[in-house]
């Protein structure tokens, strides 16, 4: 399979350059994003495939597992390449498969954080996103302690998940701001008007579920007719269709499967109409 990230672009995070093509890691548990996976060995070459192929960015949570995904990809990639950047998260507790609640007490944060330097094996995490805001908190708070980790040294850049223009732009009045992840695709445009805000401050915009779980990849995609067209499938269509929707778009497809890997890497070489483009929106 020929696979050519550069075409994709790049763009600069916590002092790398990163093809703007990456991984979401959270497939790599088990179900409801709760214990190992089922087969950690497959797991494991998945990561390192994912490296193979010339992608730089990965994307975890100690809320994955919990904890379960960062510890695999140290096992699997540590010592890490050079120019690699693992991004993760903080603020999110799991009580059970599928459930998720909101904690940004600035003590546990600074918790988390300790705990996933050492579960990556790292003395500075590239990138920390403040999973979920917790309502319970001041938001003041939450960045606040990000920002005394970063001056700290255990943090190079600080990212926010879930939030609106509004919410980011406060936790900016409080510190830099490097990236925004937030659910959006080519059906679900909820947070179209972050990413437009992203684009025009120059902050990475990081989206997640990028194929709406599956739901843009197979027969009756709302994208199949033009995949046809291009000689591509559906899940390359709709990662090529975010790639195109702005510059400062780093989708992360995640699969547990190394066919379905490259597969969507394949999207860097799917080039759409302006024709095309109008048609999905």
């Amino acid at each position: 399979m020929s696979i050519s990230l550069p075409s994709t672009g790049t763009l600069a995070i916590g002092g790398k350059t990163v093809h703007r093509l990456g991984y979401g890691a959270m497939s790599l548990t088990g179900p409801g994003v709760w214990g190992p996976p089922a087969d950690r060995d497959a797991a494991v070459r998945v990561l390192r495939r994912v490296v193979e192929l010339g992608v730089n960015f990965i994307d975890t949570a100690d809320s994955y597992g919990p904890y379960v995904n960062e510890e695999l990809i140290r096992e699997a990639l540590h010592p890490y390449p050079e120019g690699l950047l693992i991004a993760t998260k903080a603020g999110f507790v799991r009580t059970g498969p599928s459930q998720w609640h909101p904690v940004g007490r600035p003590e546990y944060l600074r918790q988390e954080v300790e705990m996933s330097l050492r579960r990556l094996g790292v003395e500075r995490l590239g990138l920390l996103q403040l999973h979920r805001i917790d309502p319970q908190v001041a938001l003041e708070d939450q960045v606040g302690e990000l920002a005394a980790l970063r001056d700290e040294g255990k943090i190079a850049e600080i990212g926010l998940s879930e939030v609106s223009v509004e919410e980011l732009e406060r936790a900016r009045r409080v510190t830099d701001i490097v990236s925004v992840q937030n659910r959006y695709n080519l059906t679900n445009r909820f947070s179209e008007s972050v990413l437009d805000h992203c684009t025009e401050q120059g902050l990475v915009f990081i989206p997640y579920s990028p194929v709406a779980k599956g739901a843009l990849t197979g027969a009756g995609s709302p994208v199949e007719h033009v995949a046809k067209v291009l000689g591509a499938t559906p899940s390359q269509v709709s990662l090529a269709w975010l790639l195109a929707r702005s510059p400062m778009v780093l989708p992360i497809p995640g699969t547990s499967s190394i066919a379905h890997l490259e597969e969507n890497l394949g999207a860097s070489t799917v080039q759409l109409t302006a024709e095309q483009l109008t048609e999905l929106g």
